[in-house]
């Protein structure tokens, strides 16, 4: 039986530039998808796949993630005080959710290097890492597949999704080989960010990792790549057509339901989407919308 994977980095170092002047001075990890902040379904997610014990990888300006998933005892007082149970359960199930720490990045030298961060907690564990900005939808449990292709394979799986060939230059891209399983491919290449003329695929890697833990020493000496940065996907590059230990690169393609929360577009479909889905809210706000778009003029 493989030991279960309990280990997650979240990095959440990143200025959140394009959602100026809103991540001034708010961490874009805290901007509200309806009324739950973007970082809570990434962790919700993690701690449904079993995965309990979370690193977050944070920077200067990011205190209220820590505060976020901390215990607020004044508002919670408050609350119960006031007999407000349901909102009472609401403030405390970040606080119950898992076991989370953090570490501060200091220089922001990409995301392999704030994976790199991370070493000295994970040790020698497989283990996960979720990009923020991306949302998977609870009902396509995809961690616990990955899970179960890294048992079976071996070294590291990554998550891939079919995008537009013009927007490949968006992601880290895969070039691959078929496995016999229909949704699992074999890595034989990676490459961050290029050109679509130079993509190998139109197969772009998502925010979901699972890696084996000889990533560590690959990142330790992998040289500055796009940007001037320690790119993770030139680590797995190497991990892709390497012989060593953890050596191999597998991907699962993904086609369930993924939220973009890194766009300003992508987040307000996300918040349409999901508030239209709730039984709160959803029965009035489709409502809106309905005639809200038949009153909108034609373009």
């Amino acid at each position: 039986m493989s030991t279960p994977v309990t280990k997650v980095i979240i990095p959440a170092a990143g200025l959140g530039t394009r959602f100026l002047p809103a991540t001034k001075a708010t961490p874009k990890e805290m901007l509200p998808v309806v009324d739950t902040p973007a970082i809570e379904y990434v962790v919700e997610e993690a701690v449904a796949a079993g995965m309990t014990d979370i690193l977050m990888i944070t920077g200067r300006g990011k205190r209220a993630l820590a505060d976020h998933f901390d215990r607020a005892a004044e508002l919670e007082a408050i609350l119960q005080a006031k007999g407000d149970s349901e909102r009472l359960a609401l403030v405390q199930r970040s606080t119950d959710l898992a076991d989370i720490h953090f570490v501060r990045q200091g220089d922001a030298r990409g995301l392999g290097h704030a994976v790199l961060c991370g070493a000295r907690h994970v040790g020698d564990e497989v283990f996960a890492v979720l990009l923020g900005d991306d949302l998977i939808d609870p009902r396509d449990r995809i961690l616990p597949r990955m899970v179960d292709v890294q048992a079976e394979h071996g070294g590291s799986v990554v998550l891939l999704l079919e995008v537009p060939h013009d927007q490949i230059h968006l992601y880290g891209c895969a070039s691959v080989e078929a496995t016999g399983t229909p949704d699992v491919v074999k890595v034989t290449g990676l490459v961050e960010k290029p050109s679509v003329d130079k993509a190998p695929s139109n197969l772009a890697i998502i925010g979901r990792y699972l890696l084996d833990p000889s990533v560590f020493g690959v990142l330790r000496e992998t040289p500055l790549g796009r940007g001037g940065e320690v790119q993770l996907t030139d680590a797995l590059q190497t991990l892709a057509v390497g012989t060593g230990p953890g050596s191999g690169v597998h991907g699962v393609i993904f086609r369930g339901r993924r939220y973009d929360t890194g766009d300003r577009l992508d987040y307000l479909k996300t918040v349409v989407r999901l508030a239209s889905e709730r039984e709160d809210l959803g029965p009035d706000f489709n409502q809106f919308l309905r005639d809200f778009v038949a009153e909108l003029p034609v373009a």
